[in-house]
C-alpha cells in the first residue's frame, strides 16, 4: 500500500503537472471507485469545467482543491492505486478505473488492480470530513508542528500493545505504514514487539526523530516500489534499494551483518535485526 512518502511524491507530481487546467470531462469504468456522490453522473458533473488550484495531502489521502469554489476532489490509493498523467492516446491499462480529461489531449488516469481505491467529489457546501469520514480519525501528520515528543508520548501512553502495531494505527501517526514503521524502529533500535508501555522517554524522543528522518529520505528517493507504486509519470520509487530492514528477511543487516528476521504481528509482517534492535 502506498504510504506517506509515496502519496507525497504523487502530490508533488500532480502539483507540477495538473494545476490551473480545466477538467473537460471524465469516464468512470468501475462505478464503485466513486465513493461520493453515489451517482457517477453527478460526480462527473461536479468536477467538469473546474480547474485544480492545488493538491493537498492529509495522511494517505489526496485532496484536490477545485475552482471556482467547487469543493474538493478526494483520492485514496489504498493498496494498488496509481494516478498517472498520460496522453489520451496511450492504450488503456486493463485496471483503469477512472479517467479525468484535460486540455491538449491529456488525462489523469486512476489505475487500481485490487479495486480498493476510492475517489470523492465533495461539494463546497459540505464539510470534507463529513464526506471523507476517514479524515476525521487521522492523527497528526509527522511533518506537522503538533507532532512533538509530548504528542507522541501521549498517544502511546498506557497502550499495552506492540509498538509496531501502534505505529500502523492512523489515529496514532497519520500516513505511517508497514514499510516505514519497520525502518523507523530499526533506526531507533527498538524491537517491533516491544510494548508501548515499556518504552522509555528517550526512546520515544528518538522514535519521533527517526520517523521524520526515514520519511524525508524516502520522499527524496521518490518513495518505494516493491510491487505497484508508480509516480504520476509512471516511474518507480527508489527507496526500496536502500531500505534497512523492510522486505530484506534472510539478508545481512547493513550495519552488523546479522540476518534480518521477519515475524507477523497482528497479521502484518515485521522485519528487524535481532542484534541492532535488542
Amino acid at each position: 500500500m502506498p504510504e506517506l512518502p509515496e502519496v507525497e511524491t504523487v502530490r508533488r507530481g500532480l502539483n507540477q503537472l495538473t494545476l490551473n487546467q480545466n477538467i473537460t470531462g471524465g469516464d468512470v469504468l468501475l462505478n464503485r471507485t466513486i465513493a461520493y456522490p453515489f451517482s457517477v453522473d453527478e460526480f462527473i458533473q461536479g468536477i467538469q469545467g473546474r480547474a485544480i488550484i492545488a493538491w493537498h495531502r492529509r495522511g494517505k489521502y489526496l485532496l484536490a482543491e477545485l475552482s471556482p469554489g467547487a469543493g474538493y476532489l478526494g483520492v485514496h490509493l489504498r493498496m494498488t492505486g496509481q494516478l498517472l498523467w498520460l496522453h489520451r492516446d496511450e492504450p488503456l491499462h486493463k485496471h483503469t478505473r477512472v479517467r479525468l480529461f484535460f486540455g491538449d489531449q491529456q488525462e489523469l488516469r486512476f489505475v487500481d488492480q485490487r479495486t480498493f481505491g476510492q475517489m470523492w467529489w465533495v461539494p463546497s457546501k459540505m464539510q470534507v470530513e463529513s464526506v471523507i469520514t476517514g479524515l476525521a480519525k487521522l492523527a497528526a501528520d509527522p511533518f506537522a508542528p503538533e507532532f512533538t515528543v509530548e504528542y507522541l508520548a501521549a498517544k502511546l501512553k498506557n497502550r499495552r500493545r506492540p509498538i509496531k502495531t501502534a505505529l500502523l494505527d492512523q489515529s496514532v501517526v497519520a500516513g505511517l505504514g508497514n514499510i516505514y514503521a519497520d525502518e523507523a524502529l530499526f533506526k531507533c533500535g527498538v524491537l517491533p514487539e516491544t510494548l508501548c508501555t515499556d518504552l522509555q522517554p528517550q526512546q520515544i524522543e528518538q522514535l519521533r526523530k527517526v520517523i521524520i528522518e526515514v520519511l524525508e529520505t524516502s520522499i527524496a528517493a521518490g518513495g518505494t516500489t516493491f510491487s505497484n507504486f508508480l509516480n504520476v509519470k509512471g516511474i518507480n520509487g527508489n527507496y526500496g534499494g536502500v531500505a534497512w530492514v523492510y522486505n530484506r528477511a534472510g539478508e545481512p543487516c547493513r550495519v552488523c551483518h546479522n540476518v534480518i528476521q521477519r515475524i507477523r504481528l497482528a497479521g502484518r509482517s515485521s522485519h528487524f535485526c535481532p542484534q541492532c534492535q535488542s
